[in-house]
């Protein structure tokens, strides 16, 4: 039986993004936020400089990426069989796999999140790609809600917004956006917010006293391939040494949909620590 409804896909289809109400119930937002804040805590307890220390993109949140390789609690959250339906029936496709998950805990003063797309960040051939996004606590305008352009994933922006070194797709002036402002949506704890890979998207700053806690889940359908691009380097498909050109189909990988509820996939081998944080595994 589907989760979504056919208005709902055919929004998604149009706009790029779609919220889905209370997709997760309270009792898992208590459960899976406090997993993903061990998680966070473990894996950021070396970083003791100020936020004016650190980078442009450092400031504006915690990356933290894999969380479900090494946090068995967090790996029910990323391969949650719902939330993987919901990705699944959104992209029209019938097999899904985890590219990775990450959270991204943005701190009381922590900047914007400048404007891009997530597709030209990963050397996936075929753009049938999705994130799921999930504030434990809610966002809203305060504390960092996000903007969606609406049809952006349309507009064949090849354009890369590297975030890492520069502030992003200039939303009121360049052409990327074509001029059209970006939708910000609040959400509730237990909203979900869906986003195709190609959706320009942005967050504002958090001008609130406590830590937008966000987990995000991102997916990719089964059979995509990887770019040919020899100089396009990352972890999600050098790990495992997939091919140019090959089909994307790991450990790293595994499938997210469909899984029957508790069926879990295996952790692959752990990288060196240098590699688990990431990021600077942006095209080269």
């Amino acid at each position: 039986m589907a989760v979504t409804t056919e208005e709902q896909r055919k929004l998604f289809d149009e706009r790029g993004y779609l919220v889905v109400r209370g997709l997760l119930e309270p009792a898992e937002i208590a459960r899976f936020g406090a997993a993903v804040d061990r998680g966070v805590a473990a894996r950021t307890a070396h970083e003791t400089r100020p936020l004016a220390e650190r980078s442009l993109y450092e400031q504006s949140f915690h990356q933290v990426i894999n969380l479900w390789e090494d946090f068995p609690e967090v790996r029910e959250l990323s391969f949650h069989p719902r939330l993987a339906q919901v990705a699944a029936e959104l992209l029209h496709q019938p097999r899904l796999r985890l590219w990775h998950d990450q959270a991204l805990y943005k701190e009381p003063g922590g900047r914007g999140t400048d404007a891009h797309h997530d597709q030209p960040y990963w050397p996936l051939q075929e753009a049938n790609t999705i994130t799921a996004w999930i504030a434990f606590e809610g966002a809203d305008r305060e504390n960092g809600c996000m903007g969606y352009v609406p049809g952006s994933h349309l507009f064949n922006v090849k354009k890369f917004s590297n975030i890492f070194t520069s502030t992003g797709f200039d939303l009121e002036h360049g052409e990327e956006a074509r001029g059209i402002p970006p939708e910000y949506v609040p959400v509730s704890s237990g909203d979900v917010v869906f986003h195709h890979g190609l959706t320009i998207h942005v967050a504002g700053a958090n001008h609130s006293a406590r830590t937008r806690r966000v987990h995000t889940i991102i997916y990719f359908a089964d059979g995509t391939t990887r770019k040919t691009h020899e100089k396009f380097k990352h972890p999600c498909v050098d790990r495992p040494g997939i091919a140019l050109g090959g089909v994307v189909a790991s450990e790293v990988t595994p499938i997210a949909w469909p899984r029957a509820p508790g069926d879990l996939p295996p952790a692959p081998p752990l990288p060196e620590p240098r590699l688990r944080g990431w990021p600077g595994w942006e095209p080269q």
